[in-house]
């Protein structure tokens, strides 16, 4: 594992470190605008008085705390593989390029002894899920690994009740940022309620400490909805959605390619709108999760 220097110094000064996927980067947008927004996210957490780390696999070699060149090179770079925790053992032995999706991002920052990760919104329980039994990795991750997700809850492609339900199986506090309900990515509205409402960073540390200090093993998953003046018609998603899934079904696309299709395709129906929601809610996410990560280390 390789940690940046700047990311090593401030977790041994306890000085807070944000953690950062690049599933977002390799899969989620396109080039240039992935870097672009990468990097924006980076300065954001910058901007709240944390030090930002990227996470991604160069060579088979873990790296927490990517550099602008190396973010460059991940947005460009055709053919990084999407890694989940079933990959890595692979991915390393054959010294490849990967991306991190949220699993794997949470496994390399607990590694580093990184806290807190921010994310755009989770992967979770797949519509159809009761035929085709596509569950994300990352819900299996948020029951043991020991990081707390910052996130605009889980994608809107996915059946958020189902998500949900797995989520308490799995005994993981779902808790909403200034907000009882669960945060639907494009949407603040869900209808659906989270376990407990947060009211502040401070409080949010505080849960953290508290999970930590009495040796309750897994993540927490701290949704914080998408400022209001970027939300999408809820018409307008719910549509692109239904479209590109029947898409998706008569392509025949399964498995770990389904996520990137669906973004990809929603955001040509909708002109780019849903891509510009993403980058503002990831943004927003970020600036919350640098919050949480200073008021937490004030405790440590």
């Amino acid at each position: 594992m390789k940690i940046n220097p700047e990311v090593k110094k401030a977790l041994e000064e306890n000085r807070p470190v944000v953690a950062l996927e690049s599933t977002i980067i390799s899969h989620g947008m396109p080039y240039p605008k992935n870097v672009e927004t990468a990097l924006k996210v980076e300065q954001t957490i910058r901007e709240h008085g944390a030090v930002p780390a990227t996470i991604g696999i160069i060579d088979g070699e873990p790296i927490i705390g990517m550099t602008p060149d190396e973010i460059e090179q991940f947005g460009k770079r055709k053919g990084v593989l999407k890694v989940s925790r079933r990959d890595l053992p692979v991915v390393y032995a054959k010294k490849l390029w990967g991306a991190t999706t949220v699993a794997t991002t949470m496994i390399l920052a607990n590694q580093a002894g990184i806290e807190v990760f921010v994310t755009g919104g989770i992967g979770g329980v797949h519509r159809g899920a009761t035929e085709t039994m596509d569950i994300s990795a990352d819900l299996q991750e948020l029951s043991k690994t020991n990081v707390t997700v910052v996130c605009a809850g889980a994608k809107a492609i996915l059946d958020l009740p189902l998500t949900l339900e797995y989520l308490e199986t799995m005994g993981v506090p779902v808790l909403g940022f200034k907000t009882e309900e669960l945060p639907a990515f494009y949407n603040s509205h869900s209808g659906l309620k989270v376990d407990y409402k947060v009211e502040s960073a401070e409080e949010m540390a505080k849960i953290i400490k508290a999970k930590r200090d009495n040796g309750l093993a897994g993540g927490i998953l701290l949704t914080n909805p998408i400022p209001e003046q970027y939300e999408m018609d809820k018409a307008i998603i719910d549509k692109a959605i239904a479209t590109a899934l029947e898409s998706m079904e008569k392509e025949g696309i399964k498995g770990k390619e389904c996520t990137p299709y669906l973004l990809k395709t929603i955001t040509e129906l909708t002109g780019g709108e849903s891509l510009e929601s993403n980058i503002k809610l990831v943004l927003n996410n970020a600036a919350v999760g640098s919050e949480v990560a200073k008021e937490y280390c004030k405790l440590k």
